[in-house]
């Protein structure tokens, strides 16, 4: 059963709606100033929010303006409920990030169908299965959405031939890269001509997101690793959703928190990790992004990941074959006690 909070300070008004969501068989929560509301969000983390304008204490917009700044909440659809139907209201409201706005007094028939349609879109976004269709079809409906379908060309596959790149350092971002099949290293390279790799993504991965949201050139290039299909989003495309839906902010705020989560934990581990562990979690990071058990890498690109010397990950790779970690056979390194191998010691 979806559960909708409802934020009003008018006593009538809040229980004849929850009266009404209630015999549509949602599940109903009562806030009666923007202050309880926000608190009740936390604490229940409700489908949907209703939330009344003008109230004291503090009003509609203070409210999505606090929970705007939490992406843990920032997804949830808002709706706002006001007499007052001035344009300015409306543009504010929507400005905020607002997904609806409805004026009293309201048709029954009405509010209802619009809360039907915000938690269906909802529940779209959260169903989005990382597939290629899934991506282009959430864009797509999007950008039909906003009237905005004439804005750029319907968004094209591309497939670069193994050691191809995407993008080189300094270039200025066009499209954000959404990875259909294959895997793109992105790496730096220092004074001295050495390259780190930064990170290694594979299928279902968006790649150049960071210099796009910065609105900055690329500061480290992109290649692939493997004969690899993208998926091309313009950046027009990107932007418009970005900063006009909320649902789509919100996602891409979570997938920002774990990259900058992961870059934290791969910056310490760097730092006070031994060479051996360093190796053995470039494997892992490999083996993670690729889905796979047998992983095709070169000892350049783990040194890069690992950052260490070429000579110091094939003296630690034959150290881990021979205590029966993994095998390899070329470039071809098969895992055989992943979890060993990912829980060695420091």
């Amino acid at each position: 059963m979806k559960k909708i909070l409802v934020i009003e300070d008018n006593f009538d008004v809040r229980e004849n709606l929850c009266e009404i969501l209630d015999l549509a068989n949602y599940e109903t929560l009562q806030a009666e100033n923007g202050k309880i509301g926000v608190k009740m969000v936390k604490e229940n983390k409700p489908d949907l929010i209703i939330c009344d304008v003008m109230m004291p204490v503090l009003d509609g917009f203070g409210v999505l303006r606090i929970l705007n700044r939490d992406p843990e909440y920032m997804h949830i659809p808002f709706m706002f409920l006001t007499a007052k139907a001035e344009k300015t209201d409306f543009r504010k409201g929507m400005g905020l990030g607002a997904d609806d706005y409805i004026t009293k007094p309201f048709d029954e028939v009405d509010l209802m169908d619009a809360i039907e349609m915000r938690l269906s879109k909802s529940a779209k976004l959260a169903a989005i299965d990382n597939s290629p269709e899934g991506v282009r079809s959430f864009f797509s409906e999007a950008k039909a959405e906003k009237a905005l379908a004439e804005l750029s060309a319907d968004k094209e596959n591309r497939f670069y031939a193994k050691k191809s790149s995407i993008y080189e350092e300094n270039q200025f971002p066009k499209y954000l890269y959404y990875i259909i099949s294959g895997a793109i290293k992105t790496m730096q390279t220092n004074e001295i001509g050495k390259e780190l790799t930064l990170h290694l993504y594979g299928k279902g991965d968006f790649v150049g997101l960071i210099s796009l949201i910065q609105d900055m050139p690329y500061n480290e290039r992109a290649v692939c690793t493997e004969d690899t299909e993208v998926l091309l989003i313009p950046v027009e495309d990107f932007k418009l959703l970005m900063f006009n839906n909320r649902d789509f902010s919100a996602k891409f705020l979570k997938l920002l928190a774990h990259h900058a989560s992961t870059t934290e934990g791969q910056l310490v581990d760097l730092a006070y990790s031994s060479v051996r562990k360093k190796v053995a979690n470039a494997i892992i990071h490999f083996s993670n992004n690729m889905q796979n058990l047998n992983i095709s890498v070169s000892r350049e690109d783990l040194a890069g990941k690992a950052a260490t010397s070429r000579e110091s990950v094939i003296r630690t790779l034959s150290d881990f074959q021979r205590e029966g970690l993994l095998e390899i056979s070329g470039s071809q390194i098969k895992l055989l006690k992943k979890e060993q191998i990912a829980n060695l010691p420091q």
